[in-house]
C-alpha cells in the first residue's frame, strides 16, 4: 500500500521531470497551453460549478463562516475572470531567456546574465480556488512546474480546475505534470511537501499569518513569506490637506480586509489640529472605528484610546490606529518598530523630505502622495502577481513573471584561458 509520503514524493518527482521539459519550451508553446487553459475553463464552467457546489455543501455542513464560503464560491463570472486572467498572462512578455548586463572584460571575454526558471514551485493556500488557475498561469509562463496544495475545503474545486489545466498542457505538447495538485487532504501531506527539498525549489504560502508561520517553521525549502500587512501613511507637516484626505479614505475604506489597506495613520503635530478632525469626520462617516494616542483623542473625541497592541495590528477591518508624532524621524522610527515591510506612504509637498522617506523607510513599496492600495502586481505594471513578498531574498514586493525566474551567468570567449 502506498504511504502518504510516497504518494507526495511521486508527484514531486514527476514535477521535477516536467520542469526540465517546460523550462526549454518556447513562448509560443507556453502561450498555446495557456490559451487552451482559458478556453477549457470557459467551456467547462458548468462542470466546475457542479464540483464547487459539492465543496460548498460540505463547507456549510462543517460550519465555515460566510466569509470563507464566499472565498470558496465559484460562479460563472468568477470562472470567466480566471480565464481572463490567464489571457492577461499570455499578453505579458516572456522573461525566460532574456539576456541582461552583457559587458566586456579586460581579457576580451563577454560576460552577462540570462533569465531562467526557478524550477519547481510549491504553493500552499487556503480557500480561494482561483489561486489554482492564477498561480498555474504565472508558473507555466515563467517556465516553472507548480505543485498546488489548497485547503481541504476546496479539494474538489481545485482538482477539477487542475484537470482542465493539465489537459491543456498535454494538448499543447507540454508535460501535464507541470501542474499537479496534492489531492490528499491530510495535513501531514503539507509536511511531506515541505520536506521534498530534492524536488522543490521554492515554497510560496498564501493565506493567514498562522499558515505562513507554520510553513516557514517546518520547511526545508526556501519560503517566500508575507506574514501580514501593517501599512502606514505618514501625513507630514507640509501637506496638501485637500489631497491627503481622499488618499487616506481610499487607503482605509475601499477594501479594508486586504493586506495593502492602511492600518495606522501617523500625523505630524503641526498638521494634526486642522487635518485630524477633518479626516476623522470622513472616516467615521464611512464606518471606521478610530483608536488614537492621547493627542489624537483630545483632537478627535470620537476616537477610542489606543492600546500598545494596536500599533502592530493588521486589523483587516474598518478599524484604524492614529498617532500624532512630533517629527518625520519619530514617524519613521514608529514604522521601523511596528511595520511589516509591506507598504508605507508619505503625504507631503516637500520633495526633499519625500525623497528622504523613500530612501530610509524599509518596505516593499514606499509611496509619495498616493494610497497604500497600489501595492498590487497589476497596479505596479507587472500584469499579474503570485503574491506579495515581504522577504528580501529573493524577491521583495509583488511577485510577477520576472520574480519567478532567477539568472545564470553566461560568457562568450574567443579562446581565452586563465593565467
Amino acid at each position: 500500500m502506498t504511504t502518504l509520503q510516497e504518494s507526495v514524493e511521486r508527484v514531486c518527482r514527476a514535477a521535477k521531470e516536467a520542469a526540465a521539459r517546460l523550462g526549454k519550451a518556447d513562448s509560443s508553446r507556453k502561450n498555446a497551453a495557456l490559451a487552451g487553459m482559458a478556453k477549457g475553463l470557459r467551456e467547462r464552467s458548468d462542470w466546475l460549478q457542479a464540483e464547487n457546489r459539492k465543496d460548498m455543501d460540505a463547507g456549510k455542513a462543517r460550519g465555515l463562516s460566510a466569509a470563507m464560503l464566499d472565498r470558496l464560491l465559484l460562479t460563472e463570472a468568477r470562472i470567466r475572470q480566471m480565464a481572463d486572467g490567464i489571457e492577461e498572462v499570455i499578453a505579458l512578455p516572456d522573461p525566460v531567456g532574456e539576456v541582461l548586463k552583457m559587458g566586456r572584460r579586460p581579457n576580451g571575454l563577454w560576460v552577462g546574465r540570462m533569465r531562467i526558471p526557478l524550477g519547481v514551485i510549491g504553493i500552499i493556500y487556503e480557500s480561494r480556488p482561483n489561486v489554482t488557475a492564477d498561480a498555474t498561469a504565472l508558473c507555466v509562463k515563467s517556465g516553472n512546474a507548480v505543485i498546488l496544495r489548497g485547503g481541504s475545503e476546496a479539494i474538489l474545486s481545485n482538482t477539477a480546475i487542475a484537470r482542465i489545466l493539465r489537459d491543456a498542457l498535454s494538448g499543447s505538447g507540454l508535460p501535464a505534470d507541470a501542474v499537479s495538485v496534492i489531492e490528499q487532504t491530510d495535513r501531514k501531506a503539507i509536511d511531506c511537501l515541505l520536506a521534498a527539498e530534492d524536488f522543490i525549489d521554492l515554497i510560496i504560502p498564501r493565506g493567514g499569518e498562522g499558515l505562513i508561520r507554520s510553513v516557514a517553521e517546518k520547511s526545508r525549502i526556501p519560503v517566500i513569506k508575507h506574514y501580514k500587512g501593517v501599512c502606514h501613511i505618514y501625513v507630514d507637516e507640509d501637506v496638501d490637506l485637500r489631497q491627503a484626505i481622499p488618499v487616506c479614505i481610499n487607503a482605509k475604506v475601499q477594501r479594508p480586509g486586504v493586506c495593502n489597506a492602511m492600518e495606522t495613520l501617523l500625523v505630524h503635530e503641526k498638521a494634526a489640529p486642522e487635518f485630524l478632525p477633518a479626516v476623522a469626520a470622513e472616516l467615521v462617516k464611512s464606518g471606521v472605528e478610530l483608536r488614537g494616542c492621547p493627542k489624537t483623542v483630545r483632537l478627535v473625541p470620537l476616537a477610542m484610546p489606543a492600546s500598545e497592541e494596536d500599533w502592530g495590528t493588521e486589523f483587516l477591518d474598518l478599524i484604524l490606529a492614529v498617532k500624532v508624532v512630533s517629527s518625520m524621524e519619530e514617524a519613521m522610527e514608529h514604522i521601523r518598530c511596528h511595520g511589516s515591510l509591506h507598504t508605507e506612504a508619505i503625504l507631503t509637498k516637500d520633495h526633499a523630505r519625500a525623497m528622504r522617506f523613500v530612501r530610509e523607510v524599509d518596505s516593499s513599496l514606499v509611496l509619495v502622495n498616493a494610497s497604500t492600495r497600489f501595492n498590487d502586481g497589476f497596479q505596479l505594471g507587472l500584469g499579474a502577481e503570485i503574491g506579495i513578498s515581504t522577504t528580501k531574498i529573493h524577491a521583495f514586493g509583488p511577485m510577477g513573471l520576472e520574480e519567478l525566474t532567477t539568472t545564470k551567468f553566461i560568457a562568450f570567449g574567443d579562446g581565452q584561458v586563465r593565467t
